[in-house]
């Protein structure tokens, strides 16, 4: 049996709670949800509307991707959770479906819910699988905890 390990990538947003920003299970890799926080200026305002929050959400979550060696390709779920869902549901799909292939996008729940961190309106996780040719690389730019 797999034993799980750790990691925070350099570069990604600002950690805002006890967490990692991804943990490796054997060839599952187990992404944490991100809001629209700014890497690098976790004090600058989350967007104000859905679109710029949503892309910016989805550039949080590449950087951690890359920081894993893995792409929008190796996403096999994906769990997102919006603040205003019948208000921002057609126009977060709208970005979020641009971060992926046509006709291949993982399987997705979309949750409602009353608040998120920082005041965001939107949180996105993933799981992902980590192809065969690339179980070997080694995760990038992460720092491991013990």
């Amino acid at each position: 049996m797999p034993k799980p390990s750790y990691h925070m990538v350099k570069g990604a947003a600002t950690a805002v709670a006890p967490y990692s920003h991804f943990v490796n299970y054997g060839d599952l890799v187990f992404i944490t949800g991100q809001i629209g926080m700014t890497p690098g200026n976790d004090k600058k305002p989350i967007p104000k509307d859905i679109e710029t929050e949503t892309r910016r959400t989805m550039e949080n979550l590449r950087i951690i991707l890359e920081g894993a060696g893995l792409t929008f390709d190796d996403v096999v779920a994906s769990r997102v959770f919006l603040t205003h869902f019948e208000r921002d549901y057609e126009r977060m799909n709208a970005v979020y479906k641009t971060f992926f292939k046509p006709g291949h996008f993982p399987m997705r729940t979309c949750i409602g819910v009353t608040a998120l961190a920082r005041g965001g309106k939107l949180e996105i996780d993933f799981i992902c699988a980590r192809p065969k040719k690339a179980a070997k690389t080694k995760a990038r730019k992460t720092a491991r905890r013990r």
